[in-house]
C-alpha cells in the first residue's frame, strides 16, 4: 500500500485551490499586484494592488475588542494550521529569546518587561500616497487577522515552532498604498535607551533596522505577529508587533516595530552594518551555505534538543524560491 506523507503545511487535495484560479492569481502577482491574503474563516475586502492599481479600503474586521485591546485568539488559517513539527512549549519559546535591545544573552525575558507597549504608535511613510500614524491596536483592527503555525529558524542553528497570530504584511502594504516607484519596505524598532539598556551600547547601530523588497513583503508568508499561543505576544518576543518571515533566519524578523518606510533604496540593516562579513540583506535559510563560524546543515529543536537537518528556505521554498531567481546563489540563499 502506498503511504502518502504530506508536509506539515500541505492540505488535502479537496481543500486545494483550483488550478485555474491559482494560475490567474500567479499572473496577477507577476504583473505586480498585491496578494489578496485573507483569513479563510473571515470575510475580508480585497487588498489593494500595487504598481499603480487602485486600492480597496480595508474595513475593521476580526474578533471582539475590550477597550483598547484586541482579544486573542484569532481563527487559525487552515493553510498554515500545521508546520510539520510539534509546537514548541510556550514556556520554552517565551524564555529563550534574542532581543539585543535588552542584552546579548537569551534570558532577557525579565529585562524586556521594562518596555512600555501602550500606547504604541506605528508610522507608515516614505513613498506612499499619504503618510499616516496609527495606534498599533487601531492598525490591527483594520486588517484581516488569523493564526498561523510557523517554523522559526535562528541563524545560531536553533529552531522552534510557534502559533503566531496577527495579519499578513501584504495587508499593511495595501493599507499604506505605496507608490509604484517603491521597491523596499524599511522597518525600524523603538529607540528608548532609558528602557532598553542594550541600546546604550554605542558600538551597535541603533535603532534596529530591517528591510524587505516589496515582493518579499507582499508574499503571502510574510506576517506581522501581534500574538502567540492564543494571546497577545509577550514583550520578549517583540510586543506589540513584530515581523515573521519563516523562510529567513530569525534576525530578519524585527521586533517591536514603530515605523514602516517605503523607499526605492535598499535599506542597510542592523546586522548587515554590524557584521557585513557574516550577515547580509537576504538571509534566506540554506543548509549548504555555512555561517563563517558554524555549520547550517542541521538545527537544534528547542524543548527536546533534537538535531534535525536544515531545509533550504526552512522548507518554504514552494512559496518563495521564485522571488530570488536571477540573484547569485550566494546572495539569495544567505548573504
Amino acid at each position: 500500500m502506498k503511504v502518502v506523507r504530506r508536509r506539515g503545511w500541505e492540505v488535502p487535495e479537496a481543500q486545494a485551490t483550483p488550478e485555474a484560479l491559482f494560475w490567474d492569481r500567479r499572473r496577477l502577482l507577476t504583473a505586480g499586484g498585491l496578494a489578496a491574503v485573507a483569513a479563510p474563516s473571515l470575510s475580508v475586502p480585497a487588498l489593494a494592488q500595487r504598481r499603480g492599481q487602485p486600492a480597496v479600503a480595508l474595513a475593521p474586521i476580526g474578533p471582539a475588542q475590550t477597550g483598547d485591546q484586541v482579544v486573542h485568539p484569532f481563527p487559525r488559517a487552515e493553510r498554515f494550521a500545521e508546520a510539520g513539527r510539534a509546537v514548541t512549549a510556550e514556556e520554552v519559546a517565551t524564555t529563550y529569546n534574542n532581543f539585543y535591545e535588552f542584552g546579548s544573552h537569551k534570558q532577557i525575558s525579565r529585562a524586556a518587561q521594562r518596555l512600555t507597549t501602550q500606547p504604541w504608535q506605528v508610522r507608515l511613510d516614505g513613498m506612499v500616497e499619504t503618510p499616516m500614524t496609527l495606534d498599533a491596536a487601531d492598525l490591527e483592527r483594520r486588517l484581516p487577522r488569523e493564526e498561523r503555525v510557523y517554523r522559526f529558524r535562528c541563524v545560531e542553528a536553533w529552531a522552534m515552532t510557534v502559533p503566531f497570530s496577527g495579519y499578513p504584511l501584504a495587508a499593511l502594504v495595501a493599507l499604506a498604498k505605496p507608490l509604484s516607484s517603491a521597491k523596499y519596505v524599511r522597518m525600524e524598532t523603538f529607540q528608548r535607551p532609558e528602557e532598553a539598556p542594550g541600546q546604550r551600547q554605542f558600538w551597535y547601530p541603533w535603532p534596529y533596522i530591517e528591510g524587505l523588497t516589496i515582493e518579499e513583503a507582499t508574499n503571502e508568508l510574510a506576517f506581522i505577529a501581534t500574538g502567540a499561543y492564543g494571546k497577545s505576544i509577550v514583550k520578549q518576543m517583540g510586543a506589540p508587533l513584530r515581523l515573521v518571515t519563516p523562510w529567513k533566519y530569525g534576525f530578519k524578523s524585527i521586533k517591536s516595530i514603530v515605523r514602516f518606510t517605503f523607499t526605492d533604496q535598499r535599506p542597510k540593516t542592523f546586522w548587515e552594518v554590524s557584521g557585513p562579513s557574516e550577515y547580509g540583506f537576504w538571509a534566506n535559510v540554506n543548509p549548504e551555505v555555512p555561517h563563517p563560524r558554524w555549520s547550517q546543515a542541521s538545527e537544534r529543536l528547542l524543548g527536546n534538543d533534537e538535531r534535525v537537518p536544515t531545509q533550504v528556505y526552512n522548507g518554504y521554498g514552494e512559496w518563495v524560491a521564485g522571488l530570488y531567481r536571477g540573484l547569485p546563489a550566494s546572495e539569495r540563499l544567505f548573504m
